[in-house]
């Protein structure tokens, strides 16, 4: 199959109820639109913590003196390690070959707040600073992303790619489906063929 073949097999299959089940809602359906190259999980998981970056120029601005050195050496950082975590989920996902599985928006969606509460208060010297507590704020902030990208998007993208190569079409949605593939398949095989013949003759 050609790659304008594979294309319009992957736009049919997103478009449809299966493509729904396999790409799932919300930001897999958006992140299953770009390209492949683009929507790498490394690349996901990249972008997530540009996005946690982006957020902490307030507190960095407000609290440092130095403070844009500082939050580029941080923010680099922080997109480094989540990129190589998506990086990571992609490789195991294609090693253990799991399905996907949504996380728990309602665990999920309110870590990086409080991670970025708990680090402003931090900053601003408005709680005791610890080491405990600066890990535990990282840890929130950087967490939600990357469990995203290893629970739910590496696997699919994984199929992504499988559908994109002609490797994966998945199963048949209704009887209709079913019968025209066994269909298709007798008349490629004239084994078959001749067997349903001469059942039709002795009827």
């Amino acid at each position: 199959m050609g790659d304008s073949g594979n294309a319009s097999v992957l736009s049919q299959i997103l478009n449809s109820p299966e493509g729904e089940k396999l790409v799932g809602a919300g930001l897999s359906r958006r992140f299953s639109k770009l390209p492949l190259w683009l929507s790498h999980p490394s690349n996901i998981g990249g972008f997530y913590g540009l996005l946690v970056s982006l957020a902490l120029i307030l507190p960095y601005s407000m609290t440092e003196e130095f403070w844009l050195p500082l939050w580029i050496l941080h923010a680099s950082l922080l997109i480094f390690i989540t990129g190589f975590l998506g990086f990571a989920s992609r490789v195991m996902s294609s090693y253990f070959k799991r399905q996907a599985v949504t996380p728990n928006r309602m665990v999920l969606f309110p870590m990086p707040f409080v991670g970025f509460t708990l680090l402003a208060l931090l900053s601003t010297d408005l709680l005791s600073s610890s080491s405990i507590l600066v890990w535990l704020s990282w840890v929130l902030l950087i967490l939600p992303g990357t469990l995203y990208v290893h629970l739910s998007w590496a696997p699919r993208w994984r199929m992504l790619c499988m559908i994109d190569e002609g490797h994966y079409l998945p199963e048949a949605s209704d009887e209709e489906d079913v019968t025209e593939d066994i269909e298709i398949l007798i008349e490629e095989d004239s084994d078959l063929q001749e067997i349903v013949e001469s059942m039709e003759s002795e009827e």
